[in-house]
């Protein structure tokens, strides 16, 4: 788990259906969401969590915990240095509703952080705050989706008021060109402290053909350009790395 935080952005991560926003608008939403990094225990597996899970959601059900969206990642597109098997998600409204969400676990959890801890080993619990550039058609909140993630450093000298101007500049090429991908950012905020990057690059997309719809725009359609000359002199990112994330609990968060 040591490499996690270098490999998928985790923890609060304010991603879950904002609406685009810069830092000219004085209406930028920033939106908290938790990610834990895992692995299954000795003789444990997916159907295992399946149980639990939905165990958990009649729990939330009971306890009123409606404004608040839990998801599944599993990698498929990973390097070696990605040592877990599973990342749990979890976004809501706001980081009140987050800390709410968490008090009330935290006080009466039903013995389901038990059976949490029979299914799955959690070596990380990180906690992020997201930027949205392009939001999903409609604003939406993802339900199951394919999520990629780069790790992200400013150049010398660039700002966040320079990167964000360029990034609406970016989302409008993609919007024009029918990208239907949304596009967060994902600055550091609790649970790490030795990160090598400023942020994460999140991208959603509905599915594995809508990711290679915008990676054939990239390529042969020339996007790559674009980017090379909005972006290029404001960061440097590396490879991304992609999930298959499964909806486990649904709210529209915005």
């Amino acid at each position: 788990m040591k490499m996690l935080i270098a490999s998928v952005a985790t923890g609060c991560i304010f991603f879950a259906g904002l609406g685009s926003a810069t830092a000219q608008d004085e209406n930028m939403v920033i939106i908290p969401v938790e990610m834990f990094a895992c692995t299954y225990n000795e003789g444990k597996g997916a159907s295992d969590l399946d149980d639990v899970t939905a165990k958990w959601n009649k729990w939330a059900d009971e306890n009123g915990t409606d404004d608040y969206s839990a998801w599944t990642l599993t990698p498929y597109y990973f390097g070696s240095e990605q040592d877990f098997d599973v990342i749990w998600l979890g976004a809501a409204k706001n980081a009140v509703a987050l800390g709410r969400a968490q008090d009330t676990y935290i006080a009466e959890d039903a013995g389901l952080r038990a059976e949490f801890e029979e299914v799955l080993s959690c070596d990380a619990h990180v906690n992020f705050a997201s930027v949205n550039y392009k939001a999903l058609p409609d604003g939406r909140t993802p339900q199951n989706s394919v999520l990629t993630f780069s790790d992200c450093s400013y150049k010398e000298g660039a700002t966040f008021d320079q990167l964000s101007a360029a990034m609406d500049q970016w989302a409008q090429h993609l919007s024009d060109a029918g990208s239907t991908t949304g596009i967060f950012h994902w600055y550091p905020m609790y649970g790490g402290g030795k990160e090598e990057f400023d942020f994460k690059w999140l991208q959603a997309f509905d599915n594995l053909t809508a990711l290679g719809a915008d990676y054939d725009n990239f390529g042969n359609g020339g996007a790559w350009r674009v980017r090379m000359e909005l972006l290029s002199p404001l960061i440097s990112c590396d490879g991304s790395r992609a999930y298959l994330a499964e909806n486990r609990r649904y709210t529209q968060l915005r």
